[in-house]
């Protein structure tokens, strides 16, 4: 897995509206790395739908969450109106298989999809909160939260 300070990986891959979305498409933007397993299992639409939830305090903080799994970019536009998510992106990790989850450590081989993790990308594109959750729990999006706001305090000191 990615490890703290560690440059972030660059990538470029379809949204589920198939627009290409890239890391250095949000200069000055930290950016949260929501890998997921599967589209259409419950704690995945928990986890995606608490990205929804907090659009606006992630704004606040000057940070874009982007929801990514090995699911295509039809199945993630389905998903995505299913759910009623808006706003928030939903990356499809399709081809080459779960690249990107490979390039941040999160993919598992043996099952062919990532495990479920957060990563948090500050503005210089270092990462700064590197978390693997069990299958079956949400993670916390107040972990994401206050390393964004402990990373507010240190800029603004």
């Amino acid at each position: 897995m990615v490890e703290i300070g560690e440059q972030a990986p660059e990538f470029s891959i379809p949204d589920q509206n198939g627009n290409s979305i890239r890391l250095s498409g949000f200069p000055g933007k930290r950016v949260i790395l929501s890998f997921h397993p599967l589209a259409w299992t419950s704690v995945c639409a928990r986890q995606m739908r608490a990205l929804e939830a907090n659009r606006e305090a992630l704004d606040a903080l000057n940070a874009v969450a982007l929801g990514i799994s090995v699911d295509s970019v039809p199945c993630k536009r389905a998903w995505a109106e299913s759910l009623g998510i808006r706003k928030t992106r939903l990356l499809a990790d399709f081809w080459p298989h779960g690249g990107v989850a490979q390039a941040y450590g999160v993919f598992d081989s043996e099952k062919g999809y990532s495990r479920r993790a957060s990563i948090v990308i500050d503005e210089s594109r270092r990462v700064v909160f590197a978390r693997v959750y069990p299958v079956t729990t949400v993670p916390d999006m107040q972990d994401v939260l206050d390393i964004l706001r402990a990373q507010e305090q240190v800029l603004q000191v």
